[in-house]
């Protein structure tokens, strides 16, 4: 620094700060071992704080605006100098400029997949990634917790914090949501506005706010995947049955893609499977038109001269008609009947007997 610019610069008359860059959150204003003249002009830009140090100790906090420096508006600062009121001498004091618009280009992801339980497919190891948004909503605190004395704080250090610690928020708000592996995708934006509310409430101490968070992809593994792929699949065949009948159609384009000894025996193997389905397919059909067996004749029993003659079925009790065994007046008997009745009695026997005369009218 020059002679010139040491006068030039012996009492700091402009405090301000014009923001060149996309990442700085804070930016110590260098005042070089110059001092503040008291009536000095503050300016503070729309998405600015100014805040005043005196030898390590936070003072006032300046919104945006344009302020004249006087005891008047620098009550803590006051205090902690002793000035009485109408103080006019130059003073020394750092100032920080903290940002106060939203940092929305930080980027997030599981470096190790987080584990879940699943009421449907059990433990899964769930892969995401996305965006997120920071913003400083208590300058005061931010200087506190994190900054210190460094001159210009950016994004870049405090990033790897934050992303460490949705981390570590993540598995605790995917088990905490109760959505299952397959409704993720759905509800990203509702486990998205979640996971912001409780990274806020966590990083409050600092100053930091989450007020935006995006998950743009949950992923899993391959195998679990394909478990998926499987199951929609079955849906879609409706039952196991056609299901195998598809995963067997599958195999064709497989078997005549790999011409060699093992595509041939699994062209020979989805072939058999094939035709054993079709054979049972066919045997089914053709069983179903067979019609069931007849129902087994009725077997009749007689009684001829005191003793139990039969079983007959229909065509043996015609036989018996003929031989005079069988007459109107013959007990007969089959199963279902309660007791012995004279064959005439009997419907079903009505038509074998319809030619045996009656019995002949006593002779006087």
């Amino acid at each position: 620094m020059g002679l010139m610019d040491r006068i030039r610069g012996e009492f700091i008359d402009i405090i301000e700060w014009t923001d060149d860059g996309r990442d700085t959150i804070v930016w110590r204003f260098p005042r070089y071992g110059n001092e503040i003249k008291m009536g000095a002009r503050l300016v503070v830009r729309e998405s600015q704080v100014a805040v005043f140090v005196n030898e390590g100790r936070l003072a006032d906090v300046y919104q945006p605006g344009t302020y004249t420096l006087s005891t008047q508006n620098m009550p803590v600062l006051s205090t902690l100098k002793g000035w009485k009121h109408g103080f006019e001498s130059p003073f020394k004091a750092e100032v920080y400029f903290v940002t106060t618009r939203q940092f929305t280009d930080f980027k997030w992801g599981t470096q190790n997949p987080v584990i879940l339980r699943d009421a449907e497919f059990g433990m899964v190891r769930v892969r995401a990634f996305g965006t997120f948004a920071a913003q400083v909503v208590d300058a005061a605190a931010l200087l506190r917790e994190l900054v210190g004395t460094d001159p210009q704080f950016r994004t870049e250090e405090v990033g790897e914090h934050l992303r460490q610690l949705i981390v570590s928020k993540l598995g605790s708000a995917l088990g905490a949501s109760g959505v299952p592996l397959l409704d993720l995708a759905a509800r990203q934006d509702g486990i998205g506005q979640q996971l912001a509310k409780a990274l806020t409430l966590e990083l409050s101490a600092t100053g930091i706010a989450i007020p935006r968070f995006y998950i743009e992809n949950i992923s899993v593994p391959p195998e679990v995947e394909a478990a998926i792929d499987t199951r929609s699949r079955m849906a879609i065949t409706g039952n196991l049955d056609d299901y195998a009948k598809l995963q067997a159609a599958d195999a064709i384009p497989l078997a005549a893609a790999n011409p060699g000894t093992g595509g041939d025996a699994l062209g020979l193997g989805v072939g058999m499977a094939l035709g054993q389905r079709i054979v049972q397919s066919t045997s089914g059909a053709a069983a179903a038109a067979v019609p069931p067996p007849l129902p087994a004749a009725p077997r009749w029993f007689i009684a001829v001269g005191g003793q139990q003659q039969g079983p007959y079925d229909e065509s043996a009790l015609a036989g018996q008609v003929t031989a005079g065994n069988l007459t109107r007046t013959t007990l007969v008997w089959r199963s279902g009947q309660a007791a012995w009745q004279p064959a005439d009695q009997v419907p079903e026997l009505a038509s074998l007997l319809a030619d045996v005369p009656p019995p002949l009218p006593p002779q006087g």
